[in-house]
């Protein structure tokens, strides 16, 4: 979206330079200690009761090059217990974001866009119980950064208040305040490898 005032140009400028740091940021992180971190916040997302309740989840496929929270252990617990397990897509064409749902990880592999994606004929998910959302920095009142996009944000909206939606990110991540431009959308669950946040306001 376009800035529609200066004010809210500079909030899109800082969260410019905050995205280019978080980036750069993650990137020193090792993978093992990335695979570490992730499999500690995977087990607390996995406990958390809207978790354990759900029959249907949107998960990510883990960017490995920028150092992502890899969700892969999840996964195969929620295929355990019988949940639907759906992954982001892109039409190429339309720019629209849907979940398409997935009946085994291998489902998911690179296409179009150049992220690991399900099918594009894939049934579409038209409600979620629970969506796990990527981020570079997220604070403590739920507003996260992504890659400037803003495609889980216009999805979500289609999505909320239906569906639980949880960010993760390690807790290097976590920020005292994320400047908020229009469309932002703040989601109720935090979850680190440390802690986990439940913002009250959502």
């Amino acid at each position: 979206m376009e800035p529609k005032n200066d004010e809210e140009l500079l909030r899109y400028k800082a969260k410019a330079v905050l995205r280019q740091r978080a980036s750069a940021l993650r990137r020193t992180i090792p993978k093992e200690a990335i695979s570490e971190r992730s499999g500690q916040i995977c087990e607390r997302v996995a406990n958390l009761p809207e978790v354990i309740a759900a029959r249907t989840a949107a998960l990510f496929y883990p960017m490995e090059n920028k150092h992502e929270v890899d969700l892969r252990p999840l996964d195969a617990v929620l295929r355990d217990r019988n949940v639907r397990v759906a992954y982001p897509t892109i039409n190429g064409e339309t720019r629209v974001m849907t979940f398409r749902f997935t009946n085994a990880l291998s489902d998911v592999a690179m296409r179009d866009m150049m992220f690991a994606e399900p099918p594009h004929d894939a049934e579409e998910a038209e409600a979620l119980d629970v969506i796990v959302v990527p981020a570079l920095q997220v604070d403590g009142a739920g507003h996260r950064i992504g890659y400037g996009a803003g495609f889980y944000d216009r999805t979500l909206v289609r999505y909320l208040p239906g569906a639980t939606a949880i960010i993760v990110a390690f807790d290097f991540q976590l920020i005292s305040e994320v400047p908020v431009t229009e469309g932002d959308i703040a989601c109720p669950f935090i979850i680190t490898d440390k802690r986990i946040l439940r913002v009250s306001s959502v």
